[in-house]
């Protein structure tokens, strides 16, 4: 019987755009269950990702996420829970598969882990299952995190669901694109260089890059730890802010809550400085100016104070000569693989390399990381520069009174399968550690252009203020048309 409500919530469409506030309303009214919820999007997933448009956005899906919801209802019809030790109750999260888990494989997206099981969840995963979370399914990402196109060995090249010739951005773009095409309530995304922001720039979608130290990367396949973190890719702020609000650590940084941040009119006099630099001057960056210039337009109708700023800071150097992403791969993601011992079937790039069980979209990368380390002179320069770069940003705040720093997150539009990324702007908040989110701009023949806005370190409320009030101020988001 369960089966067929779930099929019925499918087919009624409620289940797209569906957000957390509307979900807890309708189990309160006992309008819907968590198990018709799971079964509805776990059908929307068999519809849409292997077969139809193919999106081939999930590696695999939870096969206890049926069997939980059922255990969720169970307690709704004992009495619980109290919503407030429980906020993200019933919420079926899509999650990247370089997040652990203790039920399921986490592959990193490389056949080299297929069927890799740490027997333990994440620090985030295990908040999410704290707060109420389902764990719906877990997302394709860039073979390792390494690049932006969303290419593996476990699944292959996942598509963007607004134009199907085109990537979802990444590396976490399985996670971008499914939440897009509502194949989950949210998503978890994690973030080197652009990684949680590209897939959100390019799905339409609040992506939030926290501030580094303030989610734990504790059960996350390492990249590079300077930079690493995870956080929320929703298609709300509000979503995106509710699941920060979880997975956020109490580590002396952050508020009670960030969801007192919800400020509707949160953009009348703020000021924020519009880094020139960031804009591209080509042609090909045309169709992102363009959206770009409208929302500016909006964001001074709901009051913002606009500044230029013409510092010059160019993205692609600080990704050739600040980044220490390369530097550090070898290191870190071997040191993560080796403490698993015979649990873990590869232990560091060369047996990667050696097993041949990787796209080959990555090989270049791996080799070039593993002819570098952190004791060269060039990992301690690139550090050097990185605290630089800091103080710069810092001082360019300070000096224009600014709250936050704005961008394109991509200066031309998302790359088309088989082609590279190209000219990211989401470097200067890995590189500084600065929290970034990511929101829809607006759409350029039917591609979303997301606008990325940076602060100071830990001032996520402020950032989260401007972002819901542009979004209030007018919703930009349209599902795809899938």
């Amino acid at each position: 019987m369960e089966s067929n409500v779930g099929a019925a919530f499918c087919r009624s469409h409620l289940i797209e755009e569906l957000t957390i506030p509307r979900l807890h309303e309708l189990l309160r009214r006992g309008e819907v269950t968590c198990e018709a919820l799971v079964r509805a999007y776990l059908a929307r997933i068999a519809d849409l990702d292997a077969q139809g448009p193919c999106l081939n956005a999930v590696i695999a899906v939870n096969p206890h996420a049926v069997d939980e919801a059922r255990a969720l209802d169970e307690e709704l019809r004992r009495g619980g829970p109290t919503w407030p030790s429980a906020p993200l109750y019933g919420v079926p999260v899509l999650l990247k598969d370089n997040c652990e888990t203790a039920d399921m494989p986490t592959t990193a997206g490389s056949r080299s882990l297929e069927d890799f099981r740490t027997g333990r969840d994440a620090d985030l995963v295990r908040r999410l299952r704290e707060a109420g979370a389902v764990i719906l399914a877990k997302t394709n990402l860039h073979e390792f995190a390494i690049w932006g196109e969303t290419v593996s060995s476990m699944k292959g090249q996942t598509l963007n669901p607004y134009d199907l010739t085109r990537t979802p951005g990444g590396s976490s773009g399985g996670t971008g694109a499914a939440v897009a095409a509502n194949f989950g309530l949210v998503g978890i995304g994690t973030d080197t260089v652009n990684s949680i922001r590209s897939p959100a720039s390019a799905c339409a979608l609040c992506g939030i890059r926290p501030t580094v130290g303030l989610v734990s990367s504790e059960g996350i396949v390492p990249y590079a730890n300077t930079q690493d973190t995870a956080g929320p890719i929703a298609r709300t702020v509000e979503d995106a802010v509710r699941v920060l609000d979880v997975i956020a650590m109490n580590n002396g940084h952050r508020p009670a809550s960030y969801l007192n941040s919800l400020n509707a009119d949160g953009l009348r006099g703020k000021r924020i400085g519009l880094l020139e630099s960031f804009w591209g001057s080509e042609a090909i960056n045309a169709p992102v100016n363009n959206v770009v210039q409208a929302a500016l337009a909006r964001l001074r109708e709901a009051g913002a104070v606009l500044v230029p700023i013409a510092d010059a800071i160019d993205p692609d150097w600080l990704v050739r000569e600040v980044s220490v992403h390369l530097y550090e791969l070898k290191e870190h993601l071997g040191a993560y693989l080796t403490a698993f011992g015979e649990r873990a079937p590869v232990h560091s790039i060369d047996e990667i390399l050696a097993s041949g069980k990787y796209t080959p979209d990555i090989e270049e990368n791996l080799k070039t990381a593993n002819g570098l380390g952190t004791d060269m002179l060039a990992y301690a320069e690139r550090l050097e520069r990185r605290a630089e770069v800091q103080r710069q940003v810092l001082a360019i705040l300070e000096r224009e009174r600014l709250d936050a720093l704005l961008y394109p997150h991509q200066q031309q539009l998302v790359s088309k399968v088989g082609a590279g990324q190209k000219q990211r702007n989401g470097v200067l908040g890995s590189v500084t550690g600065f929290p970034a989110i990511v929101v829809p701009g607006g759409f350029a023949d039917g591609v979303p252009v997301g606008l990325e806005f940076l602060g100071r370190p830990f001032d996520e409320p402020q950032l989260i203020e401007i972002v819901y009030g542009l979004e209030q101020a007018e919703p930009i988001r349209v599902p795809p048309v899938l």
